[in-house]
């Protein structure tokens, strides 16, 4: 069987281990389920298969990537077949020689997470002291032939900073900056009410970045991206479920997105066993929400059906606990007052966990 679209990007998660315990991660609770990693042949057998499939740009993550030994190998197999390569690092590995490495193997692009401008606050976030080392990768990468996007995930917790995120990027001369609000899933589900911005943080945020693309135009990209729980409708989640977006998660699950797991009434296919086009092509996981022949009304009967593609799966299992319900998110759902509750009071859990590699009791 096969479809009429295709995946464009694939997201290789090479590890979930990682030296940081940020409480907003999207990781799994479970880590330890996924501690039996797919070995180099293998991920290099599926970015083959990614590239036969046409799919066009790759992205390593994870956790954190640079963990893995075998990265510079798969960069490279990655750029010997054409593929747009980009590393998603919170960078505290990324010294002179491993950068070396994989400029020589041919990677593209490299993102770095901030946690916050400020020294004492983001190793408080991070949970560890890797700030500077942070500071000394971004400036060594923005000295590199490798293209540079600094991303701040925003929350409670460092959201009044954002005019010293930005003004931080721009004194490296970063050419694009991500302020991306939380979006709660895994550890940030988990530590939401912690976590959860208040209106008037996400209104200052949005005029403050606003300003800031006025002024740093043709310098400096600035994307600011609102959190679900404040708008009335949804986003297009990965561009539709299992249109165009495949992820790769540690243990071989091949999903339409890194949250999929969550959704326990759907079963995954791993690599391990069948091909990614199968996968993508067959995958009862990946045909379950695609198109809109699943949608309840009123999503079915609504004219953003094919325009947000009745948003967040995940969202809206962990929210109502069915997959295929309207996402919260939106306005006209009949669950949209469990948003409303949770983004004006928060949660009955407002002390933050942090992430850490071992098994873990969801919220």
């Amino acid at each position: 069987m096969t479809t009429d679209v295709r995946p464009l990007s694939l997201l290789c998660e090479l590890t979930y281990r990682c030296n940081l315990q940020c409480p907003y991660c999207y990781n799994p609770l479970d880590l330890d389920g996924y501690r039996d990693e797919i070995d180099t042949a293998t991920w290099q057998r599926v970015i083959g298969e990614a590239a036969d499939m046409g799919i066009v740009q790759l992205g390593f993550s994870g956790g954190e990537p640079t963990l893995r030994r075998d990265l510079s190998a798969l960069v490279r197999t990655a750029a010997a077949r054409g593929l747009y390569t980009n590393l998603i690092t919170q960078g505290t590995f990324l010294d002179a020689a491993r950068l070396a490495e994989l400029v020589d193997a041919g990677l593209d692009h490299i993102q770095i997470s901030l946690q916050a401008p400020e020294r004492e606050l983001a190793d408080e976030i991070a949970g560890t002291v890797v700030h500077e080392r942070k500071l000394e990768a971004i400036a060594r990468v923005q000295n590199s032939p490798i293209a540079l996007t600094l991303n701040c995930v925003l929350h409670r917790n460092n959201h009044d900073s954002i005019a010293a995120v930005i003004d931080l990027a721009a004194s490296f001369g970063v050419r694009k900056l991500e302020l991306a609000n939380v979006q709660f899933y895994g550890w940030a589900y988990r530590n939401r009410g912690g976590l959860m911005p208040t209106r008037e943080q996400v209104a200052h945020g949005l005029e403050v970045a606003t300003a800031a693309k006025r002024r740093y135009a043709g310098r400096m990209e600035i994307v600011y991206v609102l959190p679900d729980y404040f708008e009335d409708r949804p986003k297009a989640c990965m561009h539709g479920w299992g249109r165009a977006f495949m992820t790769v998660a540690p243990n071989g699950r091949a999903m339409p997105c890194p949250g999929a797991a969550t959704i326990t009434s759907l079963s995954f296919e791993n690599v391990r066993d069948r091909g990614l086009a199968a996968i993508w092509n067959g995958s009862a996981a990946f045909t379950a929400y695609r198109g809109t022949a699943w949608m309840p009304d009123p999503c079915r009967s609504c004219d953003r059906r094919e325009i947000d593609w009745g948003g967040c799966r995940c969202q809206a299992f962990a929210l109502t606990g069915n997959g295929a319900a309207v996402d919260p998110a939106c306005a006209l759902s009949p669950d949209h007052d469990v948003i409303v509750a949770l983004r004006e009071t928060g949660s009955r859990h407002p002390t933050l966990v942090p992430r850490r590699m071992r098994e873990a009791t969801p919220a």
